[in-house]
C-alpha cells in the first residue's frame, strides 16, 4: 500500500470516528436536555426517563437540532422560554461532550 492510501485511510477512520463522537454527543445532550424538561415537568425517576428517552428520540424527525428544540419548547410551554432552552442544549452539548471524553 502506497503512503498516499495509508493517508486516505486515516482521514477515512477520522472521519467516521469523528461523525459517530458527534452523534453520541447529540444524543447524550438530548438525553440530558430530556432530564432537565422533566424536571420542569416536575417528572422524576423511570418518568423522567421515559420523558427523556421521547427527547431523544425526537431528534430523528429531522436533520439539526429544531425538532428537538419544538419537542422540548412545546412540553414545557411557559416554564421556560426559547432563549433559555437554546442555552441549555448549548451547555448541554458541552457537557455531553466531556462526559464522552471522560468515558474514551
Amino acid at each position: 500500500m502506497s503512503t498516499f492510501d495509508d493517508r486516505e485511510n486515516a482521514f477515512e477512520n477520522k472521519f467516521a470516528h469523528d461523525a459517530e463522537m458527534q452523534f453520541k454527543a447529540e444524543a447524550r445532550r438530548n438525553k440530558l436536555l430530556g432530564l432537565w424538561a422533566a424536571g420542569l415537568l416536575g417528572k422524576a425517576g423511570d418518568e423522567a426517563l421515559d420523558y427523556a428517552k421521547e427527547v431523544v428520540k425526537a431528534d430523528f424527525e429531522e436533520a439539526g437540532d429544531e425538532d428537538v428544540y419544538r419537542k422540548v419548547a412545546g412540553d414545557l410551554g411557559d416554564k421556560a422560554d426559547e432563549a433559555t432552552i437554546r442555552a441549555q442544549m448549548k451547555a448541554l452539548m458541552a457537557e455531553a461532550k466531556a462526559q464522552l471524553m471522560e468515558e474514551s
